[in-house]
């Protein structure tokens, strides 16, 4: 048999297989593995988050525990099964009185009863409770007064208990069930919320490690450009062309490089250790393969179609409208809550005649021949100056105004971040155009410049200048790449698209 700590393990991992099950699916293979010399794609990166996001996790958790409280709320009109059995004995130890009639020994009571019972399906119209029972009991003692020894005793009996003012009606009925529906919907909303914000997350740490290796390559063509200029400064001076001044002028262009490269290998390796965290990869040391921006053709996108997928789609103002629908429902409790507290009890029962047979007569002598009681109550309750439930209703009216008020002030910021993501798309992809155009203009004067520094037209230090800005336009242009992604992923997350983009389903 396991240890009780191996049997804790294997619980923890049982739970753990559930919430993955919950995990939204990615389409892409299931088994992604991460090496140097493997390209790791965008798509790869996303379904290993999503599989493995600790934030979604605990979001699906949340999500499940939501639709339990919807299976705990319609478990409320379910029927309710209720059974009891009893034997008790009494012996007295001597007699008190003659009426009891007993001689020999103290009045001795033997019985039994079992009781079984039903509590119908709460009355969703009404809001009220019907519970049915019946029992059946064997009486034995030793009195000789007792007309029925033993006696054999079978009832039936009904209880209707129905609100008339403050929990009266349907709505009352079903007040606890819609909340819960809605918080699950909720909970569901925030799920997406949870998806769409890794997924732009994750978009967003490959995009980097993109940038800083591709930084990292200019950086590293500046220092090979640097040091061939150094090496033919040395050369050059050896034939009296160059000066020292020249020479150590190339030497601190190669230093400058050499650090600018240091830097961007530090950049490369803490963008591969974020994006290794955001997929939650065991290790750190691990070094993803190639990675590169996809091509971006999509062109300019439309604020109006961009803005009427986000009223659609955007999780956080479809949360605060369902929000809204609970305020709606504590504010309609809250009002009720101010009625007097009114319930009918009724009740209806029939006793069979007393048998000494068996309980089977007992049973068999109540539809023919009974006895039958009832009973009806009105229990009526009211606070004194209901201060309470007064500020009760304050206080629903004013959460609902405010409710209302954040829904405003979600959409309003909506249509701003939409407006701002869509006029990014559309600077950035003006600017990689330019910046392509002004690398090439910086890649051409480059080249000049060597040439006539090569043909002795020119020093060292202006070959120097050229190339700084040809490093300097190579990084902006990698910038305006990195930009543009990153105002598309924006905009994607803003839309709810980027869920079809990379074909991620939701549970």
């Amino acid at each position: 048999m396991p240890s009780l700590p191996a049997r804790l393990l294997l619980a923890l991992l049982a739970g753990t297989a559930l919430v993955r099950a919950q995990a939204p699916a990615a389409g892409t293979p299931a088994a992604v593995v991460i090496a140097p010399d493997k390209p790791f794609t965008l798509e790869e990166a996303i379904a290993l988050a999503l599989q493995k996001s600790f934030n979604l996790q605990i979001q699906a958790i949340a999500r499940a525990n939501a639709k339990d409280n919807v299976t705990i709320q319609e478990a409320g009109f379910d029927p309710t099964l209720t059974a009891n059995v009893t034997r008790s004995l009494t012996q007295s130890a001597l007699t008190t009185n003659r009426l009891d009639g007993t001689a020999a020994q103290g009045p001795r009571n033997d019985n039994t009863v079992m009781r079984a019972g039903v509590s119908l399906p709460r009355l969703t119209a009404t809001n009220g409770t019907l519970s049915l029972s019946t029992n059946v009991s064997r009486g034995a003692t030793n009195s000789v007064n007792s007309l029925f020894n033993p006696a054999y005793n079978n009832g039936v009996s009904a209880t209707l208990n129905q609100p008339l003012l403050r929990d009266f009606g349907r709505e009352a009925a079903l007040t606890a069930l819609e909340n819960a529906r809605l918080a699950f919907t909720i909970a569901s909303t925030s799920y997406r919320s949870a998806v769409l914000n890794t997924v732009a997350n994750t978009e967003n740490a490959y995009y980097n490690l993109v940038a800083s290796r591709e930084a990292l390559r200019i950086a590293q063509l500046t220092l090979e450009g640097n040091q061939r200029l150094l090496d033919e400064n040395k050369a050059r001076r050896t034939t009296g062309v160059m000066t020292d001044l020249d020479v150590l002028s190339a030497e601190v262009g190669v230093a400058r490089a050499r650090n600018t490269v240091v830097q961007r290998e530090q950049a490369v390796r803490d963008a591969e250790e974020r994006l290794m965290n955001q997929i939650n990869v065991l290790s750190l040391d691990t070094r993803p393969g190639p990675v590169d921006f996809a091509p971006y053709g999509e062109g300019a996108p439309n604020f109006a179609s961009s803005y009427k997928l986000a009223r659609e789609f955007y999780p956080e103002t479809l949360s605060q409208e369902q929000t809204i629908k609970q305020l709606e429902l504590n504010l309609a409790t809250a009002r009720r809550n101010t009625l007097p507290d009114l319930d009918l009890i009724a009740s209806l029962g029939y006793t069979a005649r007393t048998t000494s047979a068996n309980y089977g007569q007992a049973i068999a002598n109540l539809p023919n021949d009974h006895g039958n009681n009832w009973s009806l109550a009105l229990n009526y309750s009211l606070p004194w100056g209901q201060k309470a439930d007064k500020a009760r209703l304050r206080q629903a009216n004013a959460n609902l105004s405010s409710g209302k008020i954040r829904l405003e002030q979600l959409e309003s910021q909506l249509m701003l971040d939409v407006r701002i993501a869509v006029r990014a798309v559309e600077t950035n992809l003006v600017a990689v155009e330019i910046a392509q155009k002004a690398t090439e203009l910086a890649t051409r004067q480059y080249e000049q410049q060597k040439a006539r520094f090569d043909a002795g037209l020119s020093t060292s230090r202006i070959v120097l200048q050229f190339q700084d800005d040809l490093e300097a336009a190579r990084n902006s242009e990698l910038s305006a790449k990195l930009n543009l992604r990153r105002a598309v992923s924006e905009l994607r997350r803003l839309e709810g698209t980027s869920l079809q983009r990379f074909k991620v389903e939701m549970p």
